[in-house]
């Protein structure tokens, strides 16, 4: 392993010193480490497999050195599934000598293309979801009873105002069947050319003239561009979305971002779970999320007066997916205050 050798840097602990070691020190492992956590993407966290990667090193040396740096107390791990996940320790923010060490993690991996390597291990992790999505059947699926029930439990937090409403993600089109009649305008967005053919399918019958149909990534700017063209949205939708984000708190940044000042954001997505298959099977990229997350990626995005609550199993409705527990995200973007960037 090139460039192997550990850096002692000694820090004040406990009324004694103490020696770590650190993460600059290991270029191969802890330099990549640094310089990827250090940054606000991606959850701030990378998996073993992603570590193993970005270093090309075996994921049996990876783990190892990630032992070192967990019981030095500068990295923490966490566990979802059968996946593991790194991240620095929360409780070295503002630590000037881990900062230091950071830099020089960085500017060794700059030399070494460890950096150039970290935007293609990201983007990897959307290419399965991907795929999944563009070999949706050109049958579009009828929307269960049940189904229309949990989307309701959510609208309960929507504000009066109901001039623009934006859907990131609709898939088929099966809220935009709730949305249209609800507010003057709707614009939903999918990246597939075969969710959105599908969604003009199910839309087709009903004569809503008042709906947009925009074939783009969640994250394009021209989305950004059209809906402030409108004056800002009333409501963001993103249902079922955020488990298939690469950089779920980005995703929330973006809600908030389209909402008008009083606008309300609303995220459907799953409790954590440990159900694997459904990266298989769903080409899920998180299994999930904790309430305290959630919580988190709205305070972080500028969001108001965050709730989170359950919608019950009853009114899921059938589908892959049906076993998992089902959560809402509702929140707002102040009156005067700006959202944080995405």
């Amino acid at each position: 392993m090139r460039l192997c050798e550990w850096w002692n840097i000694s820090k004040p602990h406990a009324g004694r010193r103490r020696t770590i070691p650190s993460l600059g020190a290991l270029p191969s492992v802890g330099g990549a480490a640094a310089a990827a956590f250090a940054g606000p993407d991606f959850r701030g966290e990378l998996s073993i497999g992603e570590l193993a990667e970005l270093t090309r090193e075996a994921q049996p040396n990876v783990s190892k050195h990630l032992k070192l740096l967990r019981e030095a107390g500068l990295v923490a791990v966490r566990r979802q599934g059968t996946r593991a996940f790194a991240r620095l320790s929360p409780d070295l923010n503002g630590d000037p000598l881990l900062a230091d060490a950071i830099r020089s993690g960085r500017a060794l991996c700059a030399e070494d293309g460890s950096l150039e390597r970290v935007a293609r291990v990201i983007q990897a992790r959307d290419e399965e979801a991907r795929a999944f999505f563009e070999q949706s059947s050109d049958e579009v699926s009828a929307l269960p009873v049940a189904e229309w029930s949990a989307y309701l439990t959510a609208l309960r937090t929507l504000l009066p105002k109901r001039g623009l409403a934006v859907d990131l993600g609709t898939g088929d089109g099966a809220l935009v069947e709730l949305l249209a009649p609800l507010f003057d305008r709707v614009i939903a967005v999918d990246r597939s050319e075969k969710q959105l053919e599908a969604a003009a399918r199910r839309l087709s019958s009903h004569g809503y003239e008042h709906v947009e149909l925009l074939q783009a990534a969640y994250d394009d700017s021209a989305i950004v561009d059209r809906v402030r063209e409108l004056g800002g949205a009333d409501a963001v939708f993103a249902v079922r979305l955020l488990h298939h984000a690469p950089r779920p708190q980005q995703l929330v940044s973006l809600l908030g971002t389209l909402v008008r000042p009083g606008g309300q954001v609303v995220v459907i997505d799953y409790g954590s779970h440990d159900d694997e298959l459904m990266r298989e099977r769903q080409a899920d990229l998180w299994l999930g999320f904790d309430r305290d997350e959630l919580f988190d990626f709205a305070k972080s995005a500028g969001l108001i007066d965050p709730e989170v609550f359950a919608i019950p199993a009853a009114r899921y409705g059938p589908g892959p997916d049906a076993h998992l527990k089902w959560q809402v995200l509702a929140a707002r973007r102040g009156p005067k205050e700006e959202t944080r960037p995405s």
